[in-house]
Order: C-alpha cells, then sequence, then structure tokens
C-alpha cells in the first residue's frame, strides 16, 4: 500500500511542476507590467478557470492528500525501532583477567591490586 502511495505522490508532484510551467501567467504580459491592464479586478483578470489550472489545482489536492497519508503510515510503522530502543549489553565490573602469561622480558607485568583494580580517586596524595 505505501508503494502505491509514494507512485501516486511522486507522479502528481511531476505533473504539478509541469502544469505550472507550461501556464501562462495572468500578468505575463508587457502592457499589464506597466499598468495597462484591461481589467479593474484587484488581482487581474478573472476569467474562468481553463483545463490547465484545474487539472493543476486537482493534482495539488492529490499531491497534499498523499502527503498526509504518508505521513500517517511512518508514524504508524510496527518496526524493530530506532536506536534508542535497543538495549546495550551490560559491562561487568570485574577487570579482565589475561588468559596467557607474559613472555619473560626486562619489564615485570603490572599486578592487578588486591581490591579488583578499585578507582582510587578517594586517596589523597601527601
Amino acid at each position: 500500500m505505501e508503494t502505491v502511495i509514494w507512485v501516486l505522490h511522486l507522479l502528481s508532484a511531476v505533473s504539478v511542476i509541469v502544469l505550472v510551467l507550461l501556464q501562462h501567467g495572468k500578468g505575463a504580459d508587457m502592457g499589464a507590467a506597466f499598468g495597462s491592464g484591461s481589467s479593474g479586478s484587484l488581482f487581474g483578470a478573472s476569467g474562468s478557470a481553463n483545463f490547465l489550472s484545474r487539472t493543476t489545482g486537482v493534482l495539488a489536492a492529490v499531491f497534499f492528500m498523499t502527503s498526509l497519508g504518508l505521513t500517517y503510515l511512518s508514524s504508524h510503522k510496527t518496526e524493530d525501532g530506532g536506536v534508542m530502543d535497543k538495549e546495550v549489553p551490560v559491562q561487568s565490573d570485574k577487570p579482565v583477567q589475561p588468559t596467557q602469561q607474559p613472555a619473560e622480558s626486562s619489564q615485570a607485568a603490572p599486578e592487578i591490586p588486591a581490591d579488583g583494580g578499585a578507582s582510587k580517586a578517594t586517596e589523597i596524595p601527601e
């Protein structure tokens, strides 16, 4: 269903763009730009709407309805959710013990304290 709405949405968008570019504007004459328009109405000649303008209006309404439909469908999806919905595995507080003994070298391996490597943030140096 969503794919059908997407196709209809894209076709109506392209059709509205093409029809708007094909239409001749009301004030597009050079005479109307300099005030010699033949009508006395506020926004120019108010003739009856022709086929192109009516079709543009219908396609614009279809575009808005498909926009609302896609918005509704995207807000009611039942998928796994986003990144924030996933649980993160909890790490243990125990330090990792090495599985192999380090090879004999000139430097000694650091010792792990008896308290399990707890933080020494509370100790104050003298």
